[in-house]
This record gives structure tokens, sequence and C-alpha cells, in this order.
């Protein structure tokens, strides 16, 4: 199938990231001195998968092809990290930048999430988490879903449906060499997503504002800026 590919110049799209996930190295209050910090660190990297993947690659990039610079491992670590059974436009083999044109739409997709997963753990809705925007600008030729059928398979709702269709998708347009995949939110009715396949294409990475997502009892949460 022949998808339309269109340009996507957009600045400071916005990736939210929860704040536990936000930190300094996990040992760094061990060490007394640099060289100290450098051997633990090369400790941590043992079992840290974001920094085995900047010696080792991911599959489909190579080591140098990974992201250098300010804000170079919060890039590398979307294409280290996956969820077991993947996400919509990626498999648990490899992952994918994700990010949103505005926030509302960033926050409508991560509190989808975390309800889902509050819900699936069987947990009382009776929880805070805070997610820190991750801005970066994307100038690059991607293909282009907004123009398909909403009710096709691969912007199904249900991620039974949505994702097999989804990751089948882009692991055939990521073989083709393309950047990625921008599409519309299925979470946020008329926001744009972007899953980009390259940490490349990750430029001016800036670190935004702090979200507070609340949940008192409803599987709704309330939603303040910090």
């Amino acid at each position: 199938m022949t998808h339309a590919i269109s340009r996507v110049s957009q600045p400071r799209t916005v990736r939210l990231i929860s704040n536990a996930n936000h930190k300094p190295p996990v040992l760094l209050a061990l060490a007394s001195t640099h060289g100290a910090l450098a051997n633990l660190e090369a400790l941590e990297s043992l079992t840290n998968r974001r920094q085995e993947a900047q010696q080792k690659g991911v599959p489909g990039i190579a080591p140098g092809a990974l992201a250098s610079g300010y804000g170079y491992s919060f890039v590398n670590a979307a294409f280290a990290y996956t969820r077991p059974n993947g996400n919509r436009f990626n498999p648990a083999q490899w992952g994918v930048w994700y990010s949103a044109f505005h926030h509302d739409t960033a926050l409508a997709e991560v509190a989808y999430h975390l309800t889902r997963a509050i819900a699936a753990a069987g947990a009382e809705f009776d929880n805070e988490t805070r997610y820190i925007e991750l801005l970066a600008d994307v100038d690059a030729d991607f293909v282009d879903l907004r123009g398909i059928d909403p009710e096709s398979d691969c912007l199904n709702a249900d991620p039974a449906v949505g994702y097999p269709a989804g990751q089948k998708l882009a692991g055939e347009v990521r073989t083709q060499g393309r950047n990625g995949i921008v599409y519309p939110s299925v979470r946020h009715h008329g926001g744009e997503c972007l899953a980009v396949f390259w940490p490349g294409l990750i430029q001016n990475f800036q670190q935004g504002s702090t979200w507070i997502l609340k949940w008192t009892g409803s599987p709704t949460p309330t939603i303040t800026r910090a």
C-alpha cells in the first residue's frame, strides 16, 4: 500500500515522561569523586538498557546513529526502552520517539495509558503522577496518516486491534528507510502526533513544564500545571 508523504516542520513538539524517569544516575549518591562516578556508571550500565543501547545500538540503529549532546540520554531512552507488547507504531524489539504537536494532546495520551494501567492492576483510582515535558523540533518527511479513514485498523482505539496493525505498518515503512509516521491522535480529537524512527531527527531538545495528573476515586484525572 502506498501512503502519502508530508513534510513536517514542527517546533517544540511535546513528549511527556513521568518524573520517576527524570533523574540523575541512580548511583550518584555513592560517588565521592568524578573517577568514582565513572566507575559506578560503568557498573550501572550492565543493567541499564539505555546505556547498553548507546554501546551496542538497537535493531536498525547503530550506536553512532544514537543521539549525542544535551538531552541525549532522554532521546536514546525512547529507543532503548519499550513495552513488552510494544506500542501503536513500534514492536517490543525497538522503540520510537512519540510526541504531540500540543501539550493537550500529549496529556490526553498519557492520561489514557496510565488510567488503563491503574485499572489493569486492580488498584484504586487514588494516584498522583507528575509528567515533565520534553520539547523538540522536527523537520523531516513523514508517512502521513492524517488523511486516511479514521476507522482504519492502525488507528483503532482498541490496542488489541490498533497495535498489531500499526506495528505491521511501522515495520514496513521503517524498513523502507522512512523517517516515521505523523497521525491523528486516537485519544485527543483534533490532535496530531508523531512517531519518529531515528534519533538524529530530534533537534533543539529542551525541558519544558511539569504537569500533575491526579486521580481521586474516578478514572478521569484532574490535570494541572505545576
